[in-house]
């Protein structure tokens, strides 16, 4: 079953075509990832999903149902979180209240919060750790627990993650692969935009290349691991 489907899509800024024609698909419960180098779109792409870019062609499902249109907020309560380049935390507010703020559209359910808290604690006992300090104030590899945890607390069942090893230390990166494993072996749908694309092939079953908003190449991870094309081009020619 496809938990996710990209027909044909283009992105602009004003007159800024970022995207171009794309075409993109996940199965349910699967790892998919998006390699390119900066400016290649696929930043633009990821926000398009969840409705914070403007596409002006193509169509976006999600579950079979059309995502065109949709707010922010809207995409989170269906069930589609993108977890942002940069983390993008609110520095001064502790790690407790940046995972409250991540489960804002199920406030509602103040009982399942308060479950789905303790269960990212367990899964990070870091943040348990420092759940009264600042965010700001945590290591680099903290923080990036601290954003996927508050991206968690909304249930989603499609998690896009930017760039989730940019600035990260090698022990800290390591950690967060193993987040993103755990995430997918949970029956999350994953789609990951990452520069490092021997980390991202590894973790991915499916992977799709971009250049100048386009896609250029696709094919099973193991295989564009091994192409000599993808390895001179984004693994340094190792």
């Amino acid at each position: 079953m496809k938990s996710l489907e990209i027909e044909r899509v283009s992105v602009a800024y004003d007159e800024l075509v970022a995207v171009r024609d794309v075409s993109i698909s996940a199965e349910a419960a699967s790892c998919i990832c998006i390699l390119g180098a900066n400016g290649a779109g696929k930043s633009s792409l990821l926000k398009a999903i969840v409705g914070l870019a403007h596409i002006t062609q193509g169509e976006v499902r999600f579950e079979g149902k059309s995502l065109l249109g949709i707010e922010p907020y809207e995409a989170a309560a269906r069930g589609v979180m993108l977890c942002p380049e940069g983390r993008r935390l609110f520095p001064d507010l502790s790690v407790l209240e940046n995972l409250k703020i991540g489960g804002h559209c199920r406030r509602r359910h103040q009982s399942e919060l308060n479950g789905d808290i303790e269960r990212i604690f367990s899964t990070f006992p870091r943040l348990r750790e420092r759940c009264h300090q600042p965010a700001g104030s945590l290591s680099g590899g903290e923080q990036q627990m601290c954003a996927i945890g508050r991206a968690l607390m909304s249930r989603p069942r499609l998690l896009l993650l930017d760039e989730p090893s940019l600035g990260l230390a090698p022990k800290a990166i390591a950690d967060v692969a193993s987040m993103i494993r755990q995430i997918r072996e949970s029956g999350i749908t994953v789609v990951l935009v990452e520069q490092n694309a021997r980390l991202a092939l590894r973790l991915s079953e499916y992977a799709f290349v971009l250049k100048s908003g386009a896609v250029v190449r696709e094919g099973a991870a193991a295989a564009l691991a091994s192409d000599p094309e993808v390895v001179a081009a984004y693994m340094g020619g190792q």
